[in-house]
């Protein structure tokens, strides 16, 4: 009887566990010109680290054509920028809310923002784990 009363309470500790570490991955695609009101913005509701990227992809928006030294030719993929963002379940919705208000022009092409699950975040240098981590 002991034994079943320790696994017990060993699951509950470690569901609180998981429940503290809950972190989610932001990853959003934005205009090149709106990235430094982006990270502003997120800055104000305290997320301070991220990475970029510089991207070129398409989507509703299927490029344009141009024309070059009399040649007319197509731009499928438009220079786009990638933002990372890994942060804890309490921080979600006020950094996904600082991003869409910062980007969001209200024309094509503004981008997308995609939320995922993050099982688990370690630093290298000091292996601290979890939301101490990020």
């Amino acid at each position: 009887m002991g034994r079943m009363g320790q696994a017990g309470s060993g699951g509950a500790m470690r569901q609180r566990t998981n429940e503290s570490r809950a972190m989610k991955k932001i990853e959003a695609i934005i205009k090149p010109f709106k990235l430094e009101e982006v990270k502003d913005a997120l800055s104000e509701v305290g997320i301070e680290g991220m990475t970029v990227s510089e991207v070129k992809g398409f989507g509703r928006q299927k490029g344009h054509t141009e024309i070059y030294r009399g040649s007319e030719y197509t731009v499928d993929f438009l220079p786009k920028i990638k933002l990372e963002i890994v942060l804890t379940d309490q921080q979600l919705d006020a950094a996904v809310k600082a991003i869409i208000r910062a980007a969001k022009t209200g024309k094509i092409g503004d981008g997308k923002v995609f939320v995922s699950n993050v099982e688990e975040a370690i630093r290298i240098r000091t292996e601290e784990k979890g939301a101490q981590a990020v």
